[in-house]
C-alpha cells in the first residue's frame, strides 16, 4: 500500500506508475512464454512454482517470517496456495488447447466470479454493481465464443474454470494476505501448490489427459531457458517490484493497471506469435466488452478496500 506522505511526491508517485505498468507487462508475458514453452501444462506450472520457492527458501528472512505464522494461517496460505496452481494449471491448460489471446480473454471471467464469491467470503450481501458487471459480460462471452474457431472452445471453458480458481484464492488472500510479510506468504503458497501438483499428478491422466505429462519431466534447454525467465522475470521479480511501487501509489491504482493485463498479453500475442490471423474481429469486439466491464468495475466499487499487493502479484 502507498506509504504515508509518499504519494505527495510527483517524481516517486509517477515513477511507481511505470513500475506497475511494467509489472503488467511482465505478467502479459507469462502467457507468451507458456505457449513458447513446449512442456504440458502440469509440469510447466510444477516447475514454475517449485523454481521460485526454492530461490524464497534460499533467503534468511523467509524463514524468520515464516516462523512467527500461526499454524491456523500456514493452512490457510496453503489452500490458498492449491487454488493458485489450479489457476496456473488450468490457464496454462486453455493456452495450450487454444491460444494466449483466448486464456487471457477468459481471465475477464475473473472479475465476474470474485464479485460474487468475495460477499460469500467477507459475510456481505451482494451489491448491485457487482450483479451489473456479471450481466454486462454476456454480450462479449456470445461475441467472444462466436469469434473462435469451435476448436479453441474447449480451451476457453478450461479458461474460464481458470478465472473461477482467480476468483477463490483472490477472495481469500484479500481477507488474509496482510496477517504475515509477503515474500513469505508467497513462499508458503507456492510450495502449498508444487505439494498440491505432485499429489495430483497421478490423478491428471484421468482429470485433464492432454496436459498431464509426466510430472518429473526434464525440460529441454530452451524450455529450461525459458521456464527461468517465467518464474524470474514474470514472477518473482515483478512481485518484489509490485511492493516498491505500491509504496507509492494506491492498491486502487494498481489494480486498474492490472486489469489491463489481458490487452497487453494480446497485443504481445500479434506481434510476437501472430495470433491475430487466427481470429476473427467478432472475437476482438468481444473482448472489447469484456475489458470495458472489467476496467470499469473498480470505479464503481473504488470506496471498497483493494487488493494488496500480494493479490496483485498472483
Amino acid at each position: 500500500m502507498s506509504a504515508p506522505g509518499a504519494a505527495s511526491d510527483p517524481h516517486s508517485t509517477a515513477k511507481a506508475y511505470l513500475q506497475i505498468h511494467f509489472c503488467v507487462l511482465l505478467w502479459g508475458f507469462t502467457a507468451i512464454l507458456g505457449k513458447l514453452i513446449t512442456l504440458p501444462s502440469l509440469p510447466l506450472v510444477w516447475w514454475r512454482m517449485l523454481i521460485v520457492a526454492v530461490v524464497l527458501a534460499l533467503l534468511p528472512k523467509v524463514w524468520r517470517s515464516l516462523a512467527r505464522i500461526p499454524p491456523r494461517q500456514i493452512g490457510i496460505y496453503a489452500i490458498i496456495g492449491a487454488m493458485v496452481s489450479l489457476h496456473w494449471l488450468t490457464f496454462y491448460g486453455a493456452i495450450k488447447l487454444s491460444n494466449a489471446s483466448v486464456a487471457v480473454t477468459a481471465m475477464a471471467f475473473g472479475p465476474v466470479f470474485l464479485a460474487v464469491i468475495e460477499p460469500l467470503i467477507a459475510r456481505r450481501a451482494l451489491a448491485g454493481s457487482e450483479l451489473a458487471l456479471g450481466i454486462a459480460v454476456i454480450p462479449g462471452v456470445a461475441l467472444v465464443v462466436g469469434g473462435v474457431d469451435p476448436s479453441m472452445h474447449v480451451g476457453f471453458a478450461v479458461g474460464v474454470l481458470s478465472a473461477f480458481f482467480v476468483a477463490i484464492f483472490g477472495a481469500m488472500n484479500k481477507r488474509y494476505v496482510h496477517q504475515g510479510d509477503p515474500l513469505a506468504v508467497t513462499a508458503l503458497e507456492l510450495g502449498a501448490g508444487t505439494l498440491c501438483l505432485t499429489l495430483l499428478a497421478p490423478l491428471m491422466p484421468w482429470i485433464f489427459p492432454s496436459q498431464a505429462g509426466a510430472l518429473l519431466a526434464i525440460p529441454g534447454n530452451q524450455d529450461i531457458v525459458l521456464l527461468l525467465v517465467l518464474s524470474l522475470g514474470c514472477t518473482l521479480f515483478p512481485f518484489a517490484l509490485s511492493l516498491i511501487a505500491l509504496r507509492h501509489i494506491s492498491a486502487f491504482s494498481a489494480q486498474l493497471a492490472v486489469n489491463l493485463e489481458p490487452i497487453y498479453a494480446i497485443i504481445l500475442a500479434m506481434l510476437l506469435l501472430g495470433e491475430q490471423h487466427e481470429l476473427s474481429l467478432t472475437f476482438y469486439l468481444g473482448v472489447g466488452i469484456l475489458l470495458l466491464a472489467v476496467i470499469g468495475h473498480p470505479l464503481l466499487t473504488r470506496k471498497r478496500r483493494m487488493p494488496g499487493a500480494q493479490e496483485v502479484a498472483l
